[in-house]
């Protein structure tokens, strides 16, 4: 019984070691989800209006720009898979992986074949670990995303993109998969497609609409042109968008990594009463054991001085 008390006590100690890692790493997350909100947050109007520009620009004008332009039969799509850099933040990763999985699915059965663009380390370990080809990697950001590193990510989709078919790198469409940012106990996987262009959701909870040209009209004055607008637009819309991904991704990160961290730290409350309660019913069972014993000699010794009587 000695032995195994001093096994519990041992286990006790670590799983309270343990417990004051994962409360730290829960009290850390929480510190920094507010302000990656906030970024989110201050991101979204600017989203809004780029996309609503876009879209009035590509809309109400007779323009063929090369990143609006549907090909006819498209052969390759680009992915971006936005995860995180580290773990211990549950199914954040898992699920945004899963979800990249099933739009692969679904272009393939369209025909199509897949380059593959990673950020964050657990994307590109996932893929290094099953021996899939990735075209390209960025880590070493995903809790705090910067603009310059959206707008080399959107450059490097935008250059295989505007690609000849046929060209070495050449893709059709660009999708993106990344975590929306629904509420601290809600994150949402989601894929859109960001080429060509297509008018996706500019901010959680809502959608960009096409605007009516009533509206419009008057609003926008197309100057030197519209294709020269375009040109302009086009790829700080996409950056916007990726760098607007990022920092959904970021603020989904820190609030599963929270979540996660709390729910270790109540397991670890757990065990530890679990091991105490174990560790008392092992040291009463010693206790009970040594005073049989000591009462078992005692009497031994009466009935052997009773016997020499």
């Amino acid at each position: 019984m000695a032995v195994s008390l001093r096994e519990y006590r041992a286990r006790i100690k670590s799983t309270e070691s343990m417990k004051k890692i994962t409360r730290a790493m829960e009290l850390i997350a929480a510190s920094r989800i507010i302000k990656a909100q906030q970024r989110a947050q201050a991101a979204a109007p600017y989203a809004r209006e780029l996309t609503r520009a876009v879209s009035a620009v590509a809309t109400f004008s007779n323009v063929d720009h090369p990143l609006t332009r549907e090909e006819e039969n498209p052969k390759r799509a680009a992915v971006l898979i936005v995860t995180s850099d580290r773990g211990l933040a549950g199914a954040y990763s898992s699920s945004v992986l899963k979800e990249a999985e099933r739009l692969a699915e679904k272009l393939r059965s369209e025909g199509k074949e897949i380059d593959t663009y990673i950020c964050g380390r657990k994307g590109e370990a996932y893929f290094k670990f099953r021996q899939r080809p990735i075209v390209q990697a960025w880590t070493g950001f995903s809790d705090q995303p910067s603009y310059d590193v959206a707008a080399e990510v959107g450059a490097a989709l935008i250059e295989s993109f505007l690609k000849e078919q046929g060209e070495e790198g050449d893709v059709d469409e660009v999708h993106l998969v990344y975590t929306r940012f629904r509420s601290m106990l809600t994150q949402e996987p989601t894929a859109v497609r960001l080429l060509p262009l297509e008018v996706v959701e500019a901010e959680e909870g809502g959608s960009v609409e096409r605007p009516d040209p009533s509206d419009v009209l008057p609003l926008y004055e197309f100057e030197p042109s519209a294709e020269a607008v375009l040109d302009g637009l086009l790829p700080q819309y996409v950056q916007s968008r990726v760098f607007f991904a990022l920092l959904q991704a970021a603020a989904s990160e820190l609030a599963a990594r929270q979540k996660a961290m709390k729910s270790a730290t109540d397991n670890a409350d757990e065990l530890i009463k679990k091991y105490t309660r174990i560790a008392n019913q092992a040291r009463q069972a010693g206790i009970t054991q040594e005073i049989s014993e000591i009462v078992g000699g005692v009497n031994a010794l009466a009935d052997a001085n009773s016997g020499s009587e």
